[in-house]
């Protein structure tokens, strides 16, 4: 049974981790290709599966997050992320940290990646940390937690923005009634999950090559206007791309110009050109300093790419092993609600393959029928399958590896601490759309 190769080589996975503390690069190829046996993927194509899962992780992170922690750590190098991280501190106080890590990437998640967002702002929470000595997670875990709601509950991020597309749905609307039920529930749970017994009892370090240690003075750093406006120069351009892909559908010189410079790696490429000027040259650093900053991340990055590239492997193991299709086949018959079963699809596909999009996009084709004459509103089906697509992020999740990597935790922590979250999400979240499908149901919208 399929599901039962999943969990059986999810075991596997952790015995080998955290019993034999095996490297996460290795033992995720190791499973891989154990379970790419089991599910009879033929021997001499298993070799080309894991490539593809390497290489389709690696083409759609690697500039993203190779780009976004040389540009971290520019600024961490020159004072700038300390200086963004002083005037967060002066604005909100040290007990308002929380609330402006959530805000912040609830802004900024809107329209961005949750990699891209989090490359982003991930310099300013070390930099916090440093300073207010505070549990890395106490800063770090509020900003994932609202990154995460924002990137799988709403469009126009991939998976929300494809189901909207099956159903025939208004992207517009989609947004508009999603961000009722993602910003207090992603506010709710960024919150309080740092304050659980549990989670405040792990206090990792911030890894080592990613941020600056040097504690700056007063007059070392840059000025607050140029540390704002480089950290905020992709936000504008990824967001400026999103929204105009959303208001015209015209394809004009201007349009592919804007969705050019608003794509991910090209935002982050040119912020880097600007962050090596106004923080090199500019204030006096010469760029031979510059270039060691950008030398330091690059080598810092390179074992959280490896492993990131690993979890795609086993993605795509699973994938290619016909898992997807075994469960779209058992749950075709199923007599529910629509807005459950949608919901209870994706959860058990990303449960068992780890890929959000390839969960709501399998989930969103097995309940497709039930939608003409279900008298649900195709925006509610849309939040519902997204909802979750979100929950039970584990070891078959790439992002599971970044969240992990970045915050230094073990494979046990990470579990603790982003499974939970990621489930409790997904579970509120189909409270909040069938709130919502109530809602509309008494308007008679």
């Amino acid at each position: 049974m399929p599901l039962v190769v999943v969990g059986i080589s999810v075991l596997v996975l952790l015995f080998l981790m955290t019993r034999l503390k095996l490297n996460g690069f290795a033992a995720l190829l190791l499973v891989a290709v154990g379970v790419a046996v089991v599910q009879g993927i033929p021997l001499t194509e298993i070799a080309d599966v894991l490539s593809e899962g390497i290489g389709g992780q690696i083409g759609d992170t690697m500039l993203t997050i190779g780009l976004g922690a040389m540009v971290g750590r520019v600024m961490g190098d020159s004072g700038a992320a300390q200086r963004i991280a002083t005037r967060l501190l002066a604005v909100c106080g040290t007990r308002g940290v929380q609330v402006a890590m959530v805000a912040t990437a609830m802004l900024i998640g809107v329209t961005m990646f949750y990699e891209v967002a989090f490359v982003i702002i991930v310099p300013v929470v070390f930099t916090l940390v440093r300073v207010t000595r505070a549990n890395l997670l106490w800063v770090g875990l509020p900003m994932s937690i609202a990154l995460s709601t924002m990137h799988s509950f709403l469009p126009p991020h991939p998976g929300p923005t494809a189901v909207a597309s099956t159903f025939h749905a208004s992207v517009g609307l989609t947004l508009f009634y999603g961000l009722f039920i993602a910003v207090p529930i992603g506010a709710a749970i960024a919150l309080v999950w740092p304050r659980l017994a549990f989670v405040r009892a792990m206090n990792p370090s911030v890894p080592k090559g990613l941020v600056s240690e040097r504690v700056f003075e007063e007059e070392e750093m840059p000025g607050t206007a140029w540390s704002l406006a480089v950290a905020l120069l992709p936000v504008v351009l990824i967001a400026g791309a999103a929204v105009t892909d959303m208001a015209t559908s015209a394809q004009t010189p201007l349009t592919h110009f804007v969705a050019f410079i608003g794509s991910a790696p090209i935002a982050l490429l040119l912020t880097l050109v600007v962050a090596i000027w106004a923080f090199g040259p500019r204030i006096g650093r010469s760029l031979s300093e510059v270039s060691a900053s950008c030398r330091g991340a690059a080598q810092a990055m390179a074992m959280i790419l490896l492993v990131i590239g690993a979890g795609g492997a086993f993605k795509q193991v699973l994938v290619d092993g016909g898992i997807s299709d075994y469960i779209k086949d058992v749950t075709d018959g199923w007599s529910i609600s629509p807005v459950v079963l949608a919901w209870l699809v994706a959860v058990i596909l990303r449960v068992a393959l780890g890929s959000a999009t390839v969960a709501v996009v399998t989930a969103s084709g097995v309940v497709l029928p039930l939608l003409a004459g279900s008298g649900v509103p195709p925006e509610v089906m849309v939040l519902a399958v997204s909802c979750g697509s979100i929950a039970f992020s584990h070891v078959n999740d790439p992002g599971f590896w970044m969240f992990k990597e970045y915050f230094n935790l073990s494979v046990i922590e990470a579990i603790k601490a982003r499974t939970t979250y990621t489930t409790v999400l997904s579970v509120l979240g189909l409270g909040g759309v069938l709130l919502l499908e109530r809602v509309l149901d008494i308007l008679n919208i």
